[in-house]
């Protein structure tokens, strides 16, 4: 696939552009600040369009949410291009304001799973192919902050266990091997979650997700 990078840490930048090279990609710019992001994609065109984007959260010049901005700017102008955000933190906010809009062609990546290559490689895989890939723990610390609250809490065990891999971007068939159930418990488990979360009547994929973070923004 051919990606473009963004990361003012130039030691990860450069880790990540030799090891997509070594994986067979191509990796169309390297930058270090969100507006260089921008600037890449605006002067590469609709045939120089990359695949996908990985992009930090926090970045020059104020290191808050640029990257979060720049990659809400993307999923606006550029809807088609994958973006894998990546952050050292589980940022609530960031995640849910990706979340909300439309969880196609997204992914949130803690920084620390860069390191385990095949999870990396297959987020990024994901998004670049119009999936969601959310890292466990990211969702994991989201459904706890909100247990409390939202009919998240309502959900059994095992529905927390289906609506975790949802999250994360897998299939119903894929949910049935990871938890070792069949595919209909699967699919029963997904429609009581649906239910129970008042989104029954809610069609398309971005309901998987939302209904993972559907309320963390009350």
């Amino acid at each position: 696939m051919r990606v473009v990078l963004a990361d003012d840490s130039i030691l990860l930048r450069e880790g990540l552009v030799r090891l997509l090279a070594e994986e067979g990609h191509e990796v169309a710019a390297a930058v270090g600040d969100a507006d260089q992001l921008i600037a890449v994609l605006e002067e590469a065109g609709e045939e120089g369009k990359p695949d996908a984007v990985v992009v930090d959260v926090r970045m020059p010049p104020t290191h808050t949410d640029e990257g979060l901005r720049a990659a809400l700017q993307i999923r606006e102008r550029w809807p088609d291009i994958g973006v894998l955000v990546l952050s050292q933190y589980v940022e609530r906010r960031y995640a849910t304001e990706l979340l909300t809009d439309d969880s196609e062609g997204v992914g949130y990546l803690l920084k620390d799973r860069v390191v385990q290559v095949d999870e990396f490689l297959d987020a990024l895989e994901r998004v670049s192919t119009g999936k969601a890939a959310f890292d466990p723990e990211v969702v994991r610390q989201l459904l706890m902050r909100s247990r409390r609250t939202d009919p998240l809490g309502t959900l059994t065990a095992r529905e927390q266990e289906v609506l975790r891999e949802m999250a994360q971007g897998h299939t119903n068939a894929a949910i049935a091997v990871r938890l070792h159930i069949s595919q209909s418990a699967v699919e029963k488990h997904i429609n009581a979650i649906f239910d129970k979360l008042g989104l029954t009547g809610t069609s398309g994929y971005s309901r998987r997700v939302l209904a993972v973070l559907r309320y963390l923004g009350t």
